[in-house]
């Protein structure tokens, strides 16, 4: 969703009920065993976009706004992550997230009156990176091709390709060792 809409679509009603169905379908998804496929199926449903056979995710997964996600192939998502979603995130090929790791697109103005405000940017995590348990990335933040983002790290600014990140706020350490 491009910038002008999603500033538009922020307290729209249909946000609302695109949430409220998301919340719903994610509750069921939740709510017991699943199979990898039938977590799939409901990923499908959640996002309305195809998710390939090779997605793999451990539930629980808490996410918001399921239009706003697309997943590439070959991803793993373990248990406990958490999706806001409503200003979009991108997962790349290949990219993997330890437990409990955060995505949020979502913030507030400083400005105590102005508070209540939602703004959103867009997430992207790049073809395989790797996000250690623990991490969460910010609004607007792109996290590049191959990065790896060390456990518990908060990611404040974009992560080059083939960087190692830590820290709060992360910070580059250094470059991937080949």
């Amino acid at each position: 969703m491009d910038k002008g809409k999603a500033e538009e679509y922020v307290g729209s009603e249909k946000l609302y009920a695109d949430i409220q169905y998301t919340m719903q379908q994610a509750a069921y998804m939740n709510s017991g065993w699943r199979s990898e496929e039938d977590v799939r199926q409901y990923l499908r449903k959640i996002t309305g976009h195809d998710i390939p056979d090779d997605v793999r995710v451990f539930t629980p997964l808490h996410i918001n706004y399921g239009p706003g996600v697309t997943f590439g192939k070959e991803c793993f998502l373990n248990f406990g992550c958490t999706l806001l979603a409503i200003g979009g995130i991108t997962i790349g090929d290949g990219v993997f997230f330890g437990p409990n790791c955060v995505l949020a697109t979502e913030y507030h103005p400083e400005e105590p009156s102005k508070r209540h405000q939602l703004l959103t940017k867009p997430i992207v995590i790049c073809r395989n990176a790797w996000l250690g348990a623990n991490v969460t990335v910010l609004a607007g933040v792109t996290i590049g091709e191959n990065a790896i983002v060390a456990a518990g790290s908060v990611v404040t600014k974009d992560i080059p390709d083939n960087m190692v990140a830590a820290g709060t706020p992360a910070r580059i350490i250094r470059e991937i060792k080949r």
